[in-house]
């Protein structure tokens, strides 16, 4: 059994109208009200959906600014730790002066302990000069006595 074109033709016009019956039970007119309806309500889930996306973009936004005013804080934080570090060294380069000062003095009291040192051995040997002078005179007195 071959169909006509006529038949063809015929299938072709209806064939949307009998899908539409067989499928929803509906007639064409209320399927295509319905059809509209519905993408009415995609397109405003749609819309929706894109404020949802805008309002989570501002959010993440907003983020981002709190995290860099956070990065400005932590580089303020740096910059205050670098400062009292400069500081902690201008301090350490006193107190090394200092020590040096300490250093010349001890130094200044050490050459002190020298001369004194040297001359006490001085006077030491004039003492045992003078001693074994004084001695020997007494000795030699008492011969001749």
């Amino acid at each position: 059994m071959t169909l006509s074109k006529e038949d063809i033709e015929f299938i072709k016009a209806h064939i949307g109208e009998w899908l539409a019956e067989q499928s929803l039970g509906k007639p064409p007119a209320v399927y295509e009200v319905e059809l509209r309806e519905r993408m009415v309500r995609v397109e405003e889930e749609l819309k929706h959906q894109r404020e949802l996306m805008r309002e989570g973009f501002e959010q993440m936004d907003k983020r981002f600014e709190q995290v860099e005013r956070r990065f400005e804080q932590v580089d303020k934080r740096f910059e205050q730790v670098d400062k009292r570090f400069e500081q902690v060294e201008r301090r350490f380069e006193q107190v090394e002066r200092r020590f040096e000062q300490i250093d010349t003095r001890f130094e200044k009291v050490d050459n002190r302990f020298d001369r004194m040192e040297k001359r006490h051995d001085q006077h030491f040997l004039w003492l045992m000069g003078f001693i074994a002078t004084v001695g020997g005179l007494v000795v030699a007195a008492i011969r001749l006595l």
